[in-house]
């Protein structure tokens, strides 16, 4: 572990990030260059004190985890990441076309979407990134482990997932998730995240087993969504799509329809925070 490389660095990169950049207000008379070490641990999801002790070399080594949640919140792009694993003394994570690590062109777009609920997620419905609208909507999607990661085995594998589509749109969002779901396994390099659940799901869900041998084939999103909220009713949504380059992720943005009563709604679920209750798919 190369402590002072490390702690020059993060430094470095925290002082660079505006707190614009990143979704956060700028506030007034603002004394530090870039970010507060309280704001870009806050985003890394660590203490104050971690962040002030790795910049001070007196930080204990960072766990792999540790690193991408770092490596998220500065916003890192691939080759930034690799020297910030090298310097922590930890494996360099191999560049597969499937990666926690989300695309800094994403995920720019995302810090800047405050009045639309936004999600950046994969081929396999793994929720990487969700703006705070999003949590408020889905709850915390980024939060599940195993195969719950992706949202297709939640809707199958756990009736609660559906709660924010009314009954009358399950059906047809049933049929999508798996048609996008076998484009996912249907390619090249398929995730395995996404021939895992496929497995599991044709075991334990007859509903899932039924709709897979319809080979259905979808590669886009809705472009419209009804969904439901307990404090709020029914939202209707514009959807719309930008994918990185190889396709393997894709940033979700849900902006209100004109001419109905969404935008308010998602006004006020902004007021409201998240809600406690189980999430689903987007």
């Amino acid at each position: 572990m190369d402590r002072s490389g490390l702690a020059d660095f993060l430094r470095h990169r925290r002082e660079r990030l505006q707190p614009a950049d990143v979704g956060l207000p700028a506030g007034a008379r603002r004394r530090t260059a870039g970010l507060r070490r309280e704001e870009i641990a806050g985003l890394v999801g660590m203490s104050t004190d971690y962040w002030s002790r790795l910049e001070q070399q007196r930080g204990p080594q960072p766990s792999d985890q540790m690193l991408a949640a770092i490596a998220r919140g500065l916003r890192l792009g691939l080759d930034e990441r690799d020297h910030l694993y090298r310097l922590a003394g930890q494996a360099v994570p191999r560049r597969a076309r499937h990666t926690p690590h989300v695309s800094p062109g994403l995920m720019r777009v995302l810090d800047r979407l405050d009045d639309s609920p936004a999600l950046v997620i994969t081929e396999a419905g793994e929720t990487l990134a969700q703006n705070r609208l999003a949590t408020s909507l889905f709850g915390d999607h980024t939060a599940h482990a195993g195969l719950d990661r992706s949202a297709v085995h939640r809707w199958f594998a756990r009736p609660e997932a559906r709660r924010p589509y009314p009954e009358r749109e399950q059906p047809r969002q049933a049929r999508l998730q798996v048609a996008q779901l076998r484009v996912a396994t249907a390619s090249a390099d398929p995730d395995p995240l996404a021939v895992r659940v496929v497995e599991s799901l044709l075991r334990v869900s007859p509903e899932f087993a039924e709709l897979w041998h319809l080979q259905e084939v979808v590669t886009r999103f809705d472009d419209h969504k009804t969904l439901w909220h307990p404090e709020v009713g029914e939202i209707e949504v514009d959807c719309q799509a930008l994918f990185t380059e190889n396709q393997a992720q894709v940033l979700l943005v849900l902006t209100p329809r004109a001419g109905t009563t969404a935008a308010e709604s998602l006004r006020l679920l902004g007021v409201l925070g998240a809600q406690a209750f189980s999430s689903s798919g987007a």
